[in-house]
């Protein structure tokens, strides 16, 4: 089994903040809903928290905060966008290198998770909280973009 041990600090935090980052994404593909989406990412790491005991690695990830540093940001030139897919691909790179094939699985669905969570937690257009769309087309277009950065398409 991977444990947190098996990374150095650099890799770790690589680890900790894709999950983040791919919420950061979806969050910036559409205009409104920022409160309860940043919600929905703090109760899939609370329910994460709770169904990943079976897998240390996962148990690490989910037991850190969800957080990022503000200078990482500034690596990207500021484009989250840009940003979260690098980070994406570098996390799912040493996800595959450093963890078993279901490991790397259950992390790389955990990252989705937080994605759809934020996606879901906000319905798209309407008025007044009816009618609208549960995901938008710019946010499911930024799903899709994470799960293909991941390696999980289709």
């Amino acid at each position: 089994m991977t444990t947190k041990a098996d990374f150095n600090a650099e890799e770790w935090t690589t680890l900790v903040e894709a999950p983040l980052l791919a919420g950061m994404s979806v969050l910036a593909a559409e205009r409104g809903g920022t409160l309860k989406e940043s919600v929905a990412v703090g109760r899939t790491y609370a329910e994460a928290r709770q169904h990943h005991a079976e897998s240390p690695l996962l148990d690490a990830i989910v037991s850190s905060p969800p957080a990022m540093d503000p200078a990482r940001l500034r690596e990207g030139g500021g484009d989250i966008k840009q940003l979260a897919t690098t980070r994406l691909r570098d996390s799912a790179a040493l996800i595959d290198s450093k963890a078993s094939a279901d490991e790397a699985r259950a992390y790389k669905q955990f990252v989705v998770t937080v994605a759809e969570a934020v996606a879901n937690a906000h319905r798209e257009g309407g008025f007044a909280g009816i009618g609208g769309t549960p995901v938008s087309d710019n946010e499911q277009a930024a799903l899709d973009t994470v799960r293909a950065t991941l390696g999980l398409a289709g």
